[in-house]
């Protein structure tokens, strides 16, 4: 690379313009959705591939050792992403596709909250768990990017980050769940104790 320098402002530059044109909107549904779903005492399943399974393993720590660690009542919120032995012996037995749809058939009931990250919004995998929650009366949340892709027109919620390149889309959705959950955490905690 003859211009390291040039690559790193025009990287951050990109992220810039994406910062600049955050959806807001899509981002306060998401939060209100999180909050219910503690309110209820639902539970909130989340799962990605590749870069975004971390980001889903991420949040899911955050969500429910940073928002309610010195709280009595908790979250509850699964990462699928995050059985090893339980995802190959259902990608070995059955498919790669059913890896988190068939952990939802064990745990999911009506009203609990399925989120869903896939950088292309294309992840076979991703899409079956959204639509079996959809199909049985879940709420649904997708974190994408490019247009959407197929996620985009099956969650009931979709935050997208809006380029073509993957990287700057998974960073994108790290600041989102950052931001989600210190949101939440606020939310959940008088001014005197976030001091």
């Amino acid at each position: 690379m003859s211009n390291i320098s040039e690559f790193a402002n025009n990287y951050l530059s990109g992220i810039q313009s994406l910062l600049e044109n955050f959806d807001t909107r899509s981002f306060e549904q998401i939060v209100e959705k999180i909050l219910d779903a503690y309110h209820a005492e639902r539970r909130i399943f989340v799962m990605g591939n590749g870069g975004s399974g971390s980001t889903a393993s991420h949040f899911t720590c955050d969500i429910n050792k940073g928002c309610c660690m010195d709280l009595n009542k908790k979250f509850r919120t699964i990462c699928l992403n995050d059985n090893i032995p339980t995802l190959l012996a259902i990608a070995n037995d059955v498919s790669y596709d059913a890896v988190f749809v068939e952990q939802l058939k064990n745990f999911f009931l009506p009203g609990d909250l399925v989120i869903g990250i896939s950088g292309s919004g294309n992840s076979p995998n991703v899409l079956l768990a959204i639509d079996y929650a959809g199909m049985h009366q879940g709420i649904t949340i997708g974190l994408s990017g490019f247009s959407g892709g197929k996620l985009a027109s099956l969650a009931d919620i979709i935050w997208i980050a809006p380029v073509e390149d993957m990287q700057k889309i998974e960073d994108m959705h790290m600041i989102v769940v950052h931001m989600i959950m210190q949101a939440v955490r606020i939310d959940l905690h008088p001014p005197e104790l976030l001091a």
